[in-house]
């Protein structure tokens, strides 16, 4: 049963109603006017802020249950589900409102803003998921409107070329999470994530191995889409050739509802086969966040570069992911780390469409000068690499110094742990290599021409929203930290009671 007034189909509804409606007002009307990405932008930025809006509302109302593991609703409204949306709807409204200046006079606005609307309910829908055809029917949702959107400039080489391979990677990440999920329900009789894990916890010797596989096979199904080595191939050629506000939703968005999947099944999937998988996902962190860095130093296009530091970044989340067993706020400085992640991330693309839109080019070299033609752009640009850096006093500090902190704390525990920790000290040094050589060229050189020019409003709009987030959470980071702490279900004692009612029956 679901809930027909519960917090994720209040906000399929609205999202859907305005995402197919923006099309079919599109198709009516007689005169195509120069103002329709502006009008598009607006209804899609107003359906955005709605659901935003609810999602708070019930938040704040008591209506939504505390984050919990398992449940034998399909959707389940909870603390957990609410700090996903939140992040991820976040990511759609900025990228919404930088297309208003990005997406003017392009071809085909009602299309664009339907299918971003239609990918934000697939990535909300993941967030509550409790079931596994659910999350399969939401993650496709999410995947097959940002293949077109990643392919959106079809008269552009590269931008082919991202979709392409974007699409064929999605196609596999898919096709793997279908055969997860084929072997789980084949072993367990059901699909609900509670049920089946419960089921898993006590399996037969015989098919403790294709336990193992499917575990196996989520892990790199969800991996393509987080970016985790040796799973990100794709991801650099795929968010440079999108559209620029495409790549953010790409990088802070969908990447986000990755994670919230892999949350919802692989951890409680290896806590209930009692898998020490732990130094493994230690071993995956380290390799993912020290490519990031060491690709995106080579790079001559911010864009690409961006793109190897969100390869990076995910390496860092997943810290907290394999010290979740030996630390109470591993999981709390992950969650802390993605919601920060999602509008520091944001705000680096967003600044390159306002560069892009602009000067009409993505190379580094255009940044020469930046901070006088561009002022407002180049301080937003350089508070979202520093804050992705993690330099003090911004939001990125905070959630990199809980996820280093659960790494020095669980010594006593594992003795990795603490080396874990000195990997993404190490690491997050490294990164300030390109981030500075971005602001080096915006404050430190000049270009062939120096004049002002003229910076898209909306852009700047966002941009300074943006920079608000950061530098006040980072000032007074507390009220995000619980938010994230109260988003993490109690795993230990879920596993307990799974195990206990599994050998009961």
């Amino acid at each position: 049963m679901v809930d027909l007034f519960s917090t994720p189909i209040l906000v399929t509804v609205i999202l859907g109603v305005v995402g197919l409606a923006i099309p079919a007002i599109d198709a009516a009307r007689r005169e195509k006017g120069k103002d329709r990405n502006k009008v598009y932008s607006a209804i899609a930025f107003g359906a955005l802020a709605l659901a935003i809006g609810i999602v708070i509302f019930r938040i704040f109302s008591g209506e939504v249950l505390p984050a919990v593991a398992f449940s034998q609703e399909v959707l389940v409204d909870d603390m957990f589900g609410s700090f996903f949306a939140i992040a991820l709807l976040l990511v759609s409204i900025m990228v919404t409102a930088s297309s208003w200046n990005y997406y003017k006079g392009k071809s085909n606005p009602a299309a664009y803003y339907s299918l971003i609307l239609l990918s934000s309910i697939g990535m909300v829908i993941i967030a509550y998921s409790t079931d596994l055809v659910m999350l399969l029917v939401a993650w496709e949702l999410m995947s097959l409107p940002t293949y077109a959107l990643a392919g959106f400039t079809k008269r552009d080489p590269i931008s082919n070329e991202a979709a392409i391979k974007y699409f064929m990677f999605g196609a596999l990440s898919s096709a793997l999470i279908v055969l997860a999920i084929g072997l789980v329900y084949g072993i367990t009789g059901t699909t609900n994530i509670g049920d089946s894990i419960r089921a898993m916890a006590n399996l037969d010797a015989d098919l403790v191995p294709v336990g193992l596989l499917a575990v196996a096979l989520f892990i790199a199904g969800f991996g393509f889409k987080m970016g985790l080595v040796p799973f990100h191939m794709w991801l650099p050629d795929a968010y440079e050739g999108s559209p620029t506000t495409i790549g953010a939703l790409l990088a802070a968005g969908t990447k986000k509802a990755g994670f919230a999947a892999a949350l919802r099944v692989i951890v409680l999937g290896m806590f209930a086969l009692n898998l020490d998988w732990t130094l493994t996902l230690a071993v995956v962190a380290v390799f993912t966040m020290t490519l990031g860095n060491l690709g995106a130093l080579i790079q001559k296009s911010v864009p690409r570069i961006l793109a190897y530091s969100s390869i990076a970044q995910a390496g860092y989340i997943m810290i907290g992911i394999a010290l979740a067993p030996y630390s109470d706020q591993a999981l709390s400085g992950s969650l802390f780390h993605i919601i920060n992640h999602a509008v520091m991330k944001s705000a680096g693309f967003i600044a390159a469409a306002a560069v892009a839109t602009a000067l009409a080019s993505y190379s580094l070299e255009k940044y020469r000068g930046l901070g006088r033609r561009m002022p407002i752009t180049a301080i937003a640009l350089s508070i979202s690499l520093l804050a992705l850096a993690g330099v003090p006093p911004l939001n990125g500090f905070w959630s990199k110094l809980v996820l280093f902190g659960a790494g020095i704390n669980s010594g006593p525990l594992v003795e990795w742990g603490p080396w874990l920790a000195i990997a993404g000290v190490l690491n997050s040094a490294l990164s300030l290599g390109y981030y500075a050589w971005i602001m080096r060229k915006m404050y430190m050189e000049e270009g062939p021409d120096m004049s002002k020019v003229k910076e898209p409003r909306a852009m700047v709009a966002v941009l300074v929203f943006a920079m608000v987030f950061m530098v006040g959470f980072g000032i007074w980071h507390a009220p995000l930290l619980d938010f994230a702490s109260r988003a993490i279900p109690d795993l230990t004692s879920s596993i307990t009671q799974a195990s206990f009612m599994s050998g009961s029956n």
